[in-house]
C-alpha cells in the first residue's frame, strides 16, 4: 500500500478519515493530559505494597453507611463534602504517600486532583475504587475505623 492508495482511500471516505483523525487526536489528548496530571493511578496490588513500604495515608471518601459495610484496613473515612486538603487529618501527610479511595474511582480522581494542587508531593488514586479492590480479592474491613 502506498501514500497514494491511502490518500485515495481518504477522499473516497471522507467522513471515516474525519473520525479516524478525532479519534486519534482525543487518545493522544487523553495519553498527555495522564502523563502530566500530576497523581498516579494504582492498582489493588500496587496500594497494598505502597501501605505496607511508605505507610501511606489512606482516605476513603464514600458514604458514612458504605464505609462501614466495608473498606481498606487502616483508612480514614472523610465524607465528600467535607474533604478539604486543609483538614486537619491532612494537615501532616504533604511529604507522605496520600491515596484517595471511593466505591468506583471517579470521585477520587478529582480529590486527587485537588491534594496536588494543594501542594500534596504524593498522590494517589485507587483506580476502579473499592470495586477493584474486591475483584483483586482483597480483604475489606466492616464497622468504623
Amino acid at each position: 500500500m502506498t501514500f497514494q492508495d491511502l490518500l485515495a482511500f481518504a477522499e473516497r471516505h471522507l467522513y471515516l478519515s474525519l473520525a479516524l483523525a478525532g479519534l486519534t487526536l482525543a487518545i493522544l489528548y487523553t495519553e498527555i493530559a495522564r502523563l502530566f496530571r500530576g497523581y498516579k493511578a494504582l492498582r489493588p496490588a500496587e496500594l497494598t505494597g505502597l501501605m505496607n513500604r511508605e505507610n501511606a495515608l489512606v482516605i476513603d471518601l464514600s458514604a458514612s453507611n458504605d464505609f462501614e459495610k466495608g473498606h481498606i484496613a487502616g483508612s480514614k473515612s472523610v465524607q465528600p463534602s467535607q474533604f478539604d486538603p486543609e483538614n486537619k487529618l491532612l494537615a501532616n501527610a504533604k511529604e507522605l504517600p496520600v491515596v484517595v479511595v471511593c466505591r468506583n474511582g471517579q470521585g477520587s480522581a478529582d480529590a486527587a486532583k485537588r491534594l496536588k494542587k494543594a501542594g500534596f508531593k504524593q498522590v494517589y488514586w485507587l483506580d476502579g475504587g473499592i470495586g477493584a479492590w474486591q475483584s483483586a480479592d482483597l480483604p475489606l474491613v466492616k464497622g468504623r475505623a
